[in-house]
């Protein structure tokens, strides 16, 4: 059976305010989009991403396939702290010049070899850009050679966004069934298309580094979180539960990177007042030996603080040498973290909400209350049941890749077919996009 859409009749569009750069990163979504990305290049796909990216860099490139676009990069340049940094200024600077250029340079000469174009919005940034580029390519007779899909990661600026208008003009996606909970009050019902991990995030790790951080941690109880610092990532819960344990004397420590939030001056002042050391690690990481140097050199300090940016594999390798990922979200729309964590063979601690890959106690923990006691608890369990932590470990990496990047393309090339008959974009027959009759 020939597939609807293959690299001959479809390319791919993302507009993302996050992106692959380092400034462009606040959260997952950067990772999301650089992921989702280089799965359809992978694939064979023309894919572009457009994002506000960092202003010293070209404002066109490739990297794995994908042809990035840095935009509002004169913005970037008036804000450097990073890309939410005059986000209002920037998002105007997408909607005065973004629409023109993604007609002109993307819409207009796929429709000339034949082809149609998906393109994707990430976030309530670009919900009013969806609409005035779905008019524009009304005005230029192109309406039908594009399907627009607008994705909710979060419910951040929900009440700013014209819902009907843009459920009309757009196929309206998210990325877990709680999210689609959450947006039924807004008369919208979104598609579920999940988040999903590179292959690379489950190839095996290195071993020696893996057993040097957690020799580095100097206890059997080596906690880890990541993420934004926010009232919903509930970081004193992790904090307390520290606390706690050590108070019962089981050597705690936790390993932490959060953002550059203000509510992370309240997360190191909480840890203090309940009593715990807290050292800022600032020299750079680079790799493992970076992480051993972090704990070996803070003289056993219950709580280290990275403040420096972690590669990928130096994360996948903390989340394995970890005794538990504490990602314990009070909302978590999807829960990248947890799903990384998993992947690399690591003890995904996940809150209830968003993520649905979690078995509790199955491939992972799931903490259900905000009580630091439940996290102390589960912390206790997984030291003093080395077979239960092993069993988790190796349902975790087995069920994460369920969850890989080519499996949610599969699943969204499909969910295309129904989108593109809903939008009466023109669907390939035979290989190729039919053309208009004149």
């Amino acid at each position: 059976m020939r597939a609807v859409f293959t690299p001959h009749t479809l390319e791919v569009v993302v507009v993302s305010f996050e992106g692959p750069d380092q400034y462009s990163q606040a959260g997952g979504l950067g990772v999301r989009a650089r992921e989702l990305c280089r799965a359809f290049a992978a694939r064979g796909y023309a894919t572009t991403l457009v994002f506000v990216g960092d202003p010293t860099l070209p404002m066109e490139e490739k990297d794995a396939g994908v042809r990035l676009v840095r935009w509002a990069q004169a913005s970037s340049r008036r804000h450097p702290a990073g890309v939410y940094a005059g986000e209002v200024e920037k998002m105007r600077e997408l909607l005065r010049t973004l629409p023109s250029w993604l007609v002109d340079n993307v819409v207009r000469p796929a429709a000339a070899s034949g082809r149609v174009v998906a393109m994707l919005f990430e976030e309530w940034q670009t919900a009013r850009l969806c609409r005035i580029l779905s008019d524009r390519l009304h005005a230029e007779g192109l309406r039908d050679r594009a399907a627009l899909l607008w994705n909710a990661n979060n419910h951040f600026g929900f009440d700013g966004i014209d819902w009907g208008a843009l459920d009309f003009v757009a196929s309206i996606t998210t990325v877990s069934r709680y999210m689609k909970h959450l947006m039924w009050p807004f008369d919208v019902n979104p598609v579920v298309i999940p988040n999903g991990i590179p292959e690379s995030a489950l190839a095996p790790l290195d071993g020696p580094a893996v057993r040097t951080i957690r020799a580095a941690a100097g206890t059997p109880c080596f906690a880890f979180k990541i993420g934004r610092f926010s009232p919903d990532k509930r970081w004193h819960q992790a904090v307390a539960a520290i606390a706690e344990l050590r108070a019962e004397g089981l050597p705690a420590r936790l390993l932490m990177r959060g953002g550059i939030e203000p509510f992370g001056a309240e997360v190191l002042g909480f840890a203090r007042r309940v009593g715990l050391t807290v050292v800022d690690w600032y020299e750079p990481v680079e790799d493992a030996s970076g992480i051993v140097a972090a704990l070996s050199e803070t003289q056993g300090a219950p709580i280290v603080n990275l403040c420096r940016f972690l590669p990928d594999d130096v994360i996948a390798e903390i989340h394995a040498a970890a005794t538990a990922v504490v990602a314990n979200s009070r909302h978590e729309p999807f829960g990248l973290v947890g799903l990384e964590a998993m992947a690399a063979g690591g003890v995904a601690m996940v809150g209830a909400t968003g993520e649905e890959y979690a078995r509790p106690y199955g491939n992972a923990v799931v903490i259900e209350t905000d009580d630091p006691t439940e996290v102390a608890s589960a912390l206790r369990g997984l030291v003093e049941q080395p077979a239960l932590s092993r069993r988790l470990r190796q349902a975790a990496r087995r069920d994460a890749a369920d969850f890989s990047w080519p499996l949610v393309v599969d699943g969204l090339l499909e969910r295309l077919r129904f989108m593109c008959l809903h939008q009466r974009v023109l669907l390939p027959a035979d290989g190729q996009v039919r053309m208009r009759s004149r």
